[in-house]
């Protein structure tokens, strides 16, 4: 800890504030009206750099940190009004002046000096020029995003704009892989990046733009450099190297074109050095763009996913990891009018995974320690077509068709040792195997026509077929479920091998027509009708492979052949207007549901009505600065998972069956959203505040047997109630430092039934997590930082502490040099748990100037850290885990640049 206590020091050091001279002033127009976003910057007149820029306020003020006894001119622009230079001449003592701009500028011109500002605002649209924020280091998009005031990049992927995450992603106004982040901040490299637009309250669709609220809505388009259009760029990387046991590797082409009428993206890599372009949970999240259609109607019926629960990969880390990735996307104008588009994705791993845990069942105080080797083999595969058009600004029309299919396995063996409350206790080894292929294909159709200024109509229709085919087996030393009617035979052998195979089958079509009547400039109408139709096959079988390997026919009480329908008409009524700074968008809507489950020995039907209100409001208290209120009451419905009369063998320690009668639960929420973006300071603020009441629940009525757990659904009247925050305070200083605090909290209050008594539970997480950094050209970068972690599980706590500190260092206009160190001290309440573990990475690039050649040394985990730790609770389970990662591993790798 010593070395981070000394580079805490040093950055601090660096942020001390040289000696600067202040001039500030105000920018008005020749009426005295102070003009709000007017670009001002100022250039040296020696050196023609710019030392600094700004962006008036409310208030039309500014201020620049200039250096003193040196010549400027400062420029200032906006559009409307006639570029503005003045001759700025610093001495020893801070300057003011007041500053009036005439009307009447070229728009051209206003363009053109905006886009030299490291930082412009033109409407909705903030423009980045990422040459201003770049300092040598930067290879891919993801590393100029974070530079970016006001723009955030997680370990996923995920981009988030003021704390909005950014739906779509796309390159020269095309979307990159129908809009995913990850790929595109992941691949596109760093030096083919001209500017960064930020297309907040972005509605894909223009002609709703004006009638739909799209606040909560954010885009990013990439513009490129002039020298990267109607040219071939990317990069091919090689690379190789040692590690434990075993070489490493690293192969990864990538190139693009881009030009006005079409573009190609493709992206390859393969390696087993922890990179993974694709995970399993970027598979099962990838929506391909679809537009959540039925969002208005404040009723769900989700489709839910008969996933057997392969092991999840922790921070991307495994003992090991291989994978094998492709890409290719394409978009292509064969007019003004037509746009078609399409991509095709292919991922293969093979993953090794290690793991100790111990989960506790709070009701018995049973204690579980398993150790687990497991062995994943997974292929993922989807592929899209869409097209487009669009013939004039009155009329679109879109179909799109998504592909995904997935072949996944996964071998595990494991020991597991049983200690009861009385402090007997007992073990066992535990062979697992899992195998499913899951297939769906999910289809768009819409179209909107303005018919007039006041008239706008919309169709929209999705349909989604999907199959899924898991299959589950457990080779156990002990019979789990003796009395659990599954008609398991003791045998000679002593073990007993279960399995349990689904097949589920789900067509389900949502369709909906809106009429917007645009009442005034500043209301508007919107009448929607709509339909949802639901229909779903469950089949599944549990037999017993015996000694001699017959199977056990399946009994009664273990098979399920079910046939559900359901389907939702509903109509609603939305009425929207602007009076001032307040945006009003009270609506409601009324649902018919209709539900028919068939089974052996069930047939039940259910009918009824409902009245759902919502409320949306805004309060827009000056350009950047908004607070917005959401309230909506909502039904929610179970699909067949949970709906069938038979058995199920969930895992080795799991058996539950469903509940054919149950009902929906209905949810209130209510969200309050503040953010603020000033650029005058270079100052963030957001914050969000969201209550749910979660009443007739589905919830679960258990017994325990030791560790094995029996359950089954039921509607529980009792109110299981959350409230979670989260927010930001980022802000840049002197254009070199940055600065920023995240908070995140979540309360929640769980109801279930345990032996048929209410159970309540409360769990308590927060996160907190400061950071610094700087952003020079010719010194070393540093980000220091601290997280803290607290999660509360009803009977003990788990804390992790996390300081960090990252190093990007560009010298002798070729050598990049970065360092990423992680400490971690892990452990809980109870003593228990106490880990302490940390994780070193660095690298070493050469590239001379205007080389196309780049090579690169790099270090992962040079401190051999071998586990990591993290914790999960549900309503009776609390559990610690522990899980090994790669070993330390060198590459020497060469690039060469398209």
């Amino acid at each position: 800890m010593k070395s981070l206590f000394t580079l805490l020091a040093l950055v601090t050091a660096l942020t001390a504030r040289s000696q600067t001279i202040r001039f500030d002033g105000t920018v008005t127009d020749d009426k005295k009206a102070p003009l709000e976003m007017a670009n001002v910057m100022a250039i040296n007149q020696a050196t023609k750099a710019m030392d600094a820029y700004a962006i008036t306020n409310d208030k039309g003020r500014f201020y620049l940190n200039l250096k003193p006894n040196t010549a400027y001119t400062v420029k200032l622009s906006f559009l409307g009004f006639k570029p503005k230079e003045l001759t700025v001449n610093t001495g020893a003592s801070d300057m003011r002046q007041e500053i009036v701009m005439e009307e009447g500028g070229i728009e051209l011109e206003g363009v053109e000096i905006v886009n030299e500002m490291p930082v412009s605002i033109s409407g909705d649209t903030i423009v980045y020029n990422a040459d201003s924020f770049k300092t040598g280091t930067e290879r891919k998009l993801e590393d100029v995003l974070k530079k970016l005031p006001g723009v955030q990049v997680n370990a996923d992927g995920e981009v988030e704009v003021e704390g909005k995450k950014v739906s779509k992603l796309m390159v020269e106004g095309k979307d990159f892989f129908d809009g995913d982040t990850k790929l595109g901040v992941k691949n596109i490299p760093a030096d083919a990046v001209d500017k960064v637009q930020v297309l907040r309250n972005y509605n894909e669709i223009s002609q709703l733009k004006p009638v739909e609220n799209n606040e909560e809505s954010v885009a990013m388009n990439i513009k490129l450099k002039d020298g990267k259009k109607n040219f071939w760029f990317g990069d091919m990387t090689a690379g190789s190297g040692v590690g434990h046991k075993e070489s490493r590797y690293i192969v990864n082409p990538k190139v693009f074109y881009y030009n006005p009428e079409y573009s190609i993206n493709l992206i390859t890599n393969f390696n087993n050095i922890g990179e993974l372009p694709l995970t399993m949970q970027d598979y099962f999240k990838f929506t391909g763009g679809f537009r959540a259609m039925m969002r208005k109607s404040n009723s769900n019926f989700n489709v839910s996913s008969n996933d057997i629960g392969l092991l999840t990969l922790r921070n991307n880390r495994a003992k090991e990891i291989e994978t094998r990735f492709g890409a290719a996307n394409a978009s292509w104008s064969p007019s003004k009018a037509w746009t078609l588009s399409g991509f095709g994705i292919f991922s293969s791993s093979t993953n090794e995974i290690e793991t100790a845990s111990r989960s506790t069942v709070l009701q018995t105080n049973t204690t579980q320690e398993t150790t687990e080797k497991a062995l994943q083999e997974t292929r993922l595969g989807m592929a899209k077509l869409s097209a487009n058009y669009k013939p004039s600004a009155n009329f679109q029309f879109d179909y799109d068709a998504l592909i995904k299919g997935s072949d996944q396995g996964e071998a595990t063996d494991l020991f597991q040792t049983t200690r009861l409350a009385d402090g007997t206790s007992t073990g066992q080894q535990i062979l697992t195997d899992k195998q499913q292929k899951p297939f769906s294909i999910n289809q768009n159709l819409s179209a909107y026509w303005t018919k007039s200024e006041r008239h706008i109509f919309a169709f929209e229709f999705q349909h989604l077929y999907q199959q899924e085919d898991p299959l589950y087996t457990a080779n156990l030393g002990n019979n789990p479920f003796p009395t659990g009617n599954l008609g398991i035979v003791d045998e000679a052998s002593g073990r007993y091998d279960l399995n349990q195979y689904r097949f589920v089958k789900t067509h389900k079509a949502d369709a909906k027509v809106d009429y917007y009547f645009v009442a005034t400039p500043k209301s508007n109408i919107n009448v929607t009708i709509g339909n949802t139709y639901s229909r779903q096959s469950f089949d599944s079988r549990f037999y017993q492979v015996l000694d001699n390997g017959s199977q056990t026919a399946t009994p009664s009480t273990a098979l399920n052949d079910v046939d559900y329908r359901y389907e939702d008409v509903f109509a609603a009524f939305h009425y929207k207007i602007l009076t001032g700074k307040f945006t009003f968008n009270p609506g409601f809507s009324v649902h018919y549901y209709d539900m028919h489950n068939v089974q052996p020995t069930v047939d039940f039907s259910n009918s009824f009505a409902r009245l759902l209100p919502d409320f949306y409001a805004l309060w827009q208290i000056k350009k950047s600065e908004t607070l917005t209120y959401n309230f909506s009451i909502s039904n929610n419905f179970t699909d067949v998972n949970q709906l069938i009369t038979g058995l199920l063998f969930n895992s080795y320690r799991s058996l539950s069956t469903g509940n054919p009668f149950l009902g929906s639960s209905t949810v209130q929420t209510h969200s309050l959203r503040y953010f603020k973006f000033n650029m005058f300071n270079q100052e963030n603020i957001f914050g969000n505040l969201s209550y749910t009441k979660t009443v007739d629940g589905v919830k679960s009525n258990s017994i325990f047997d030791g560790i094995n757990q029996f359950s089954q659904p039921l509607n529980l009247f009792y109110a299981d109630e959350s409230i979670s925050g989260n927010g930001q305070y980022g802000r840049s200083f002197l254009r070199y430092y940055k600065a920023s605090l995240t908070a995140s909290v979540n309360w929640s209050k769980v109801n279930n039934l345990f032996v048929g008594q209410r159970d309540t539970r409360e769990s308590f997480s927060q996160n907190y997590t400061v950071t610094a950094s700087t952003n020079y050209r010719k010194f070393p970068n540093l980000e220091v930082g601290y997280t803290l972690t607290m999660n509360y599980y009803d009977q003990n706590t788990f804390t992790n502490e996390s300081p960090f500190v990252r190093l990007d260092y560009y010298f002798l206009d070729a050598f990049s040099f970065s360092a990423d160190y992680q400490y971690n001290h892990y452990y809980d309440a109870d003593n228990t748990v106490d880990n302490e573990y940390d994780f070193l990475s660095a690298s070493l690039i050469y590239q001379k100037k205007d080389s196309k050649w780049e090579y690169k040394f790099s270090a992962t985990n040079l401190l051999n850290t071998t586990t990591l730790n993290s914790d999960s609770f549900s309503q009776f389970i609390t559990s610690t885990q522990q899980y090994r990662v790669q070993p330390r591993y060198l590459i020497f790798s060469m690039k060469y640049n398209l």
